[in-house]
Protein backbone atom coordinates (compact mmCIF):
# COMPACT_ATOMS: atom_id res chain seq x y z
CA UNK A 1 0.00 0.00 0.00
CA UNK A 2 1.02 3.70 -0.85
CA UNK A 3 1.40 5.46 2.62
CA UNK A 4 1.71 8.70 0.73
CA UNK A 5 -2.09 9.74 0.65
CA UNK A 6 -2.17 8.89 4.30
CA UNK A 7 0.66 11.01 5.04
CA UNK A 8 -0.82 14.00 2.29
CA UNK A 9 -4.19 13.63 4.02
CA UNK A 10 -2.71 13.85 7.65
CA UNK A 11 -0.33 16.61 6.75
CA UNK A 12 -3.62 18.67 5.01
CA UNK A 13 -5.80 18.22 8.51
CA UNK A 14 -3.28 19.24 10.66
CA UNK A 15 -2.47 22.47 8.82
CA UNK A 16 -6.16 23.09 7.79
CA UNK A 17 -7.22 22.74 11.70
CA UNK A 18 -4.07 25.13 12.91
CA UNK A 19 -5.53 28.20 10.63
CA UNK A 20 -8.87 27.38 11.15
CA UNK A 21 -8.51 27.79 15.13
CA UNK A 22 -6.82 31.13 14.42
CA UNK A 23 -9.30 31.79 12.22
CA UNK A 24 -11.97 30.68 14.12
CA UNK A 25 -11.77 32.15 17.45
CA UNK A 26 -12.05 35.63 16.78
CA UNK A 27 -15.33 35.06 14.58
CA UNK A 28 -17.14 33.09 16.64
CA UNK A 29 -16.49 35.28 19.62
CA UNK A 30 -17.90 38.50 17.05
CA UNK A 31 -21.03 35.49 16.24
CA UNK A 32 -21.41 34.77 20.06
CA UNK A 33 -21.15 38.61 20.51
CA UNK A 34 -22.51 40.89 18.39
CA UNK A 35 -25.37 42.98 17.59
CA UNK A 36 -25.60 43.82 14.10
CA UNK A 37 -28.08 43.27 11.97
CA UNK A 38 -25.58 41.35 9.53
CA UNK A 39 -25.06 38.20 11.86
CA UNK A 40 -27.37 36.10 10.15
CA UNK A 41 -26.09 37.20 6.68
CA UNK A 42 -22.41 36.18 8.15
CA UNK A 43 -23.92 33.02 9.92
CA UNK A 44 -25.25 31.95 7.26
CA UNK A 45 -21.93 32.14 4.87
CA UNK A 46 -20.35 30.03 7.67
CA UNK A 47 -22.85 27.66 7.85
CA UNK A 48 -23.24 26.89 3.73
CA UNK A 49 -20.54 24.25 3.74
CA UNK A 50 -22.95 22.33 5.96
CA UNK A 51 -25.55 22.13 3.34
CA UNK A 52 -23.87 22.46 0.05
CA UNK A 53 -22.80 19.78 -1.74
CA UNK A 54 -18.91 19.94 -1.62
CA UNK A 55 -18.78 19.47 -5.69
CA UNK A 56 -20.86 22.69 -5.62
CA UNK A 57 -17.88 24.39 -3.44
CA UNK A 58 -15.52 22.56 -5.27
CA UNK A 59 -16.83 23.96 -8.90
CA UNK A 60 -16.77 27.55 -7.91
CA UNK A 61 -13.36 27.18 -6.12
CA UNK A 62 -12.19 25.96 -9.18
CA UNK A 63 -13.55 28.95 -11.21
CA UNK A 64 -12.59 31.38 -9.25
CA UNK A 65 -8.77 29.85 -9.46
CA UNK A 66 -8.26 28.99 -12.40
CA UNK A 67 -5.85 30.60 -14.41
CA UNK A 68 -8.81 31.62 -17.25
CA UNK A 69 -10.79 33.95 -14.69
CA UNK A 70 -9.61 37.34 -14.16
CA UNK A 71 -8.34 36.73 -9.82
CA UNK A 72 -7.03 33.38 -10.65
CA UNK A 73 -5.06 35.46 -13.42
CA UNK A 74 -3.71 37.85 -11.16
CA UNK A 75 -2.76 35.51 -8.76
CA UNK A 76 -0.62 33.53 -11.36
CA UNK A 77 0.98 36.21 -13.29
CA UNK A 78 1.04 38.84 -10.08
CA UNK A 79 2.13 36.85 -7.25
CA UNK A 80 3.30 33.70 -8.69
CA UNK A 81 0.27 31.49 -7.28
CA UNK A 82 -1.12 28.63 -8.88
CA UNK A 83 -4.14 26.87 -6.74
CA UNK A 84 -5.42 24.78 -9.14
CA UNK A 85 -4.24 21.29 -8.91
CA UNK A 86 -1.55 22.13 -6.06
CA UNK A 87 -1.75 21.68 -2.37
CA UNK A 88 -2.21 25.48 -1.58
CA UNK A 89 -5.57 25.23 -3.49
CA UNK A 90 -6.44 22.20 -1.32
CA UNK A 91 -6.06 23.88 1.77
CA UNK A 92 -7.93 27.18 0.88
CA UNK A 93 -10.91 24.73 -0.06
CA UNK A 94 -10.32 22.50 3.02
CA UNK A 95 -10.34 25.78 5.48
CA UNK A 96 -13.75 27.12 3.41
CA UNK A 97 -14.97 23.56 3.55
CA UNK A 98 -14.55 22.54 6.98
CA UNK A 99 -14.83 26.15 8.98
CA UNK A 100 -18.56 25.60 10.07
CA UNK A 101 -17.12 22.20 12.17
CA UNK A 102 -14.70 24.67 13.91
CA UNK A 103 -17.21 28.19 14.50
CA UNK A 104 -20.30 26.25 15.96
CA UNK A 105 -18.50 24.67 18.53
CA UNK A 106 -16.19 27.73 19.89
CA UNK A 107 -19.32 30.00 18.96
CA UNK A 108 -21.74 27.70 21.23
CA UNK A 109 -18.86 27.88 23.88
CA UNK A 110 -18.84 31.47 24.06
CA UNK A 111 -22.37 32.27 24.05
CA UNK A 112 -22.85 30.28 27.06
CA UNK A 113 -20.71 31.53 29.45
CA UNK A 114 -21.89 34.18 31.89
CA UNK A 115 -22.37 37.69 30.58
CA UNK A 116 -20.85 38.51 34.05
CA UNK A 117 -17.37 36.85 33.42
CA UNK A 118 -16.42 38.94 30.40
CA UNK A 119 -17.95 42.01 32.46
CA UNK A 120 -16.11 41.47 35.52
CA UNK A 121 -12.67 41.16 33.60
CA UNK A 122 -13.38 44.48 31.64
CA UNK A 123 -14.39 46.02 34.95
CA UNK A 124 -10.52 44.88 36.37
CA UNK A 125 -9.22 46.92 33.40
CA UNK A 126 -8.42 43.86 31.20
CA UNK A 127 -8.66 44.87 27.28
CA UNK A 128 -10.56 42.95 25.08
CA UNK A 129 -7.75 40.81 23.61
CA UNK A 130 -6.61 39.64 27.63
CA UNK A 131 -10.09 38.83 28.65
CA UNK A 132 -10.55 36.58 25.50
CA UNK A 133 -7.24 34.60 25.93
CA UNK A 134 -6.91 34.32 29.93
CA UNK A 135 -10.58 34.40 31.15
CA UNK A 136 -13.14 33.14 28.14
CA UNK A 137 -11.03 30.49 26.33
CA UNK A 138 -10.17 28.74 29.10
CA UNK A 139 -13.43 28.18 30.01
CA UNK A 140 -14.27 26.58 26.92
CA UNK A 141 -12.05 23.93 26.61
CA UNK A 142 -14.46 21.44 25.82
CA UNK A 143 -15.84 23.65 22.87
CA UNK A 144 -12.44 23.78 21.47
CA UNK A 145 -11.37 20.74 21.86
CA UNK A 146 -14.68 19.77 19.88
CA UNK A 147 -14.09 22.30 17.39
CA UNK A 148 -10.43 20.96 16.68
CA UNK A 149 -11.66 17.55 16.58
CA UNK A 150 -14.41 17.28 14.08
CA UNK A 151 -12.45 19.98 11.61
CA UNK A 152 -9.75 17.30 11.67
CA UNK A 153 -12.03 14.57 11.33
CA UNK A 154 -13.97 16.46 8.62
CA UNK A 155 -10.71 17.42 6.79
CA UNK A 156 -9.59 13.93 6.61
CA UNK A 157 -13.28 12.64 5.00
CA UNK A 158 -13.37 15.30 2.35
CA UNK A 159 -13.47 13.98 -1.49
CA UNK A 160 -15.54 16.06 -3.40
CA UNK A 161 -14.24 19.24 -2.38
CA UNK A 162 -10.39 17.72 -2.72
CA UNK A 163 -11.62 16.35 -6.10
CA UNK A 164 -12.73 19.33 -7.84
CA UNK A 165 -9.70 22.06 -6.77
CA UNK A 166 -6.95 19.61 -6.36
CA UNK A 167 -7.59 16.49 -8.56
CA UNK A 168 -5.55 13.32 -8.86
CA UNK A 169 -1.80 14.16 -8.59
CA UNK A 170 0.36 11.49 -6.70
CA UNK A 171 2.15 13.19 -3.66
CA UNK A 172 1.00 16.20 -4.20
CA UNK A 173 -3.04 15.91 -4.25
CA UNK A 174 -3.87 12.53 -3.99
CA UNK A 175 -5.00 12.26 -0.56
CA UNK A 176 -6.72 9.33 1.16
CA UNK A 177 -10.22 9.50 0.04
CA UNK A 178 -8.99 9.78 -3.64
CA UNK A 179 -7.09 6.90 -3.27
CA UNK A 180 -9.93 4.60 -2.16
CA UNK A 181 -12.08 5.82 -4.93
CA UNK A 182 -9.35 5.29 -7.16
CA UNK A 183 -8.08 1.42 -6.12
CA UNK A 184 -12.32 0.57 -6.29
CA UNK A 185 -12.38 1.70 -9.66
CA UNK A 186 -9.17 -0.48 -10.38
CA UNK A 187 -11.06 -3.41 -8.44
CA UNK A 188 -8.37 -3.86 -6.30
CA UNK A 189 -10.65 -4.19 -2.91
CA UNK A 190 -7.55 -4.88 -0.91
CA UNK A 191 -6.13 -1.37 -1.14
CA UNK A 192 -9.20 -0.02 -0.82
CA UNK A 193 -10.17 -1.66 2.63
CA UNK A 194 -6.54 -1.10 4.10
CA UNK A 195 -7.15 2.64 3.36
CA UNK A 196 -10.58 2.57 4.39
CA UNK A 197 -10.15 0.98 7.64
CA UNK A 198 -6.96 3.23 8.88
CA UNK A 199 -9.15 6.26 8.02
CA UNK A 200 -12.25 4.40 9.97
CA UNK A 201 -10.06 3.59 12.81
CA UNK A 202 -8.52 6.95 13.23
CA UNK A 203 -11.65 9.19 13.15
CA UNK A 204 -13.22 6.32 15.68
CA UNK A 205 -11.16 7.17 18.03
CA UNK A 206 -10.62 10.79 17.98
CA UNK A 207 -14.02 10.90 17.83
CA UNK A 208 -14.53 8.67 20.68
CA UNK A 209 -12.09 10.35 22.69
CA UNK A 210 -14.02 13.57 22.36
CA UNK A 211 -17.66 12.13 23.53
CA UNK A 212 -15.61 10.53 26.15
CA UNK A 213 -14.12 13.80 27.60
CA UNK A 214 -17.65 15.92 26.95
CA UNK A 215 -19.55 13.33 29.16
CA UNK A 216 -16.95 13.52 31.82
CA UNK A 217 -16.38 10.32 31.69
CA UNK A 218 -12.13 10.40 32.02
CA UNK A 219 -12.77 13.02 34.86
CA UNK A 220 -14.74 10.11 36.97
CA UNK A 221 -12.29 7.56 35.92
CA UNK A 222 -9.35 9.46 37.77
CA UNK A 223 -11.03 9.90 40.31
Amino acid sequence: MDWQPLILTFKLAFITTIILLFVSIPLAYWLAYTKSKLKPVFETFVSMPLVLPPTVIGFYLLIAFSPSNSFGSWLNNWLGIKLVFSFEGLLIASIIYSLPFMVHPIQAGFSNLPKSLKDMSYVLGKSRTTTIIKVLLPNIKTSLLTGIVLAFAHTIGEFGVVLMIGGNIPGKTKVASIAVYDEVESLNYDAANSYSLILFALTFTILLVVYLINGGYLNHIKK
